[in-house]
């Protein structure tokens, strides 16, 4: 396969999901998500790491490669804790991240993640409860997912989610910027600038 590589298996979802799940509400405090990105409607998300607002001038948000811990992080420090130590694993530097719930019968539409902060980056999602395999689909390549795996997939295909389970689905999405490339994000904000 070509867009997609099963990283870990065996990942233990239950205290993720506990960490959720003592949280009141935890899917009803952030709602930009699905109402600002129309492929993400039905999607629910709990951001952990978002972009850095005070970076954004006069760049679009798919272009701000800064990102910070949201304050809702520090209600997950497990799932905190996973991604900086898979991050320090690969080598590479955290961005953004969340905590994501596709209920049943809902999905994510086609799109394709564009921008030069999607550009540099590798996207993984960590599934944390999928009865029946979380399907997901990447340019002309599908898998199901199944609970306890963390998979690298390439979002800068065309890619779709769908929930064809009767359960919620939910995973935790992230990415990570290669070390390699850093010394990218400093071309790009001075080619940004030298534009405006």
């Amino acid at each position: 396969m070509k867009y997609f590589q099963r990283i870990k298996a065996e990942i233990d979802p239950l205290p993720f999901l506990q960490e959720i799940d003592r949280i009141d509400n935890a899917w009803d405090a952030s709602t930009g998500r699905q109402s600002k990105i129309k492929v993400q409607r039905e999607a629910l998300s709990i951001p952990l790491r978002g972009l850095r607002k005070s970076a954004i001038g006069d760049r679009d948000r798919r272009d701000v490669h800064e990102s910070r811990w949201t304050t809702s992080s520090r209600h997950y420090p497990l799932a905190c804790s996973f991604i900086k130590d898979f991050a320090k694993e690969r080598k590479a530097l955290l961005s953004r991240a969340k905590l994501v719930c596709l209920p049943s019968g809902h999905k994510v539409y086609p799109h394709i993640d564009r921008g030069l902060y999607y550009l540099l980056r590798d996207r993984y999602h960590l599934v944390l409860r999928s009865t029946q395999g979380s399907f997901l689909r990447a340019g002309d390549e599908s898998v199901r997912m199944r609970e306890g795996e963390l998979w690298w997939f390439d979002n800068k295909q065309e890619h779709e989610a769908v929930n064809d389970s009767d359960e919620d689905r939910i995973h935790m999405i992230f990415d990570l910027l290669p070390r390699h490339l850093e010394a990218e994000i400093g071309g790009a904000k001075a080619a940004q600038k030298a534009q405006s």
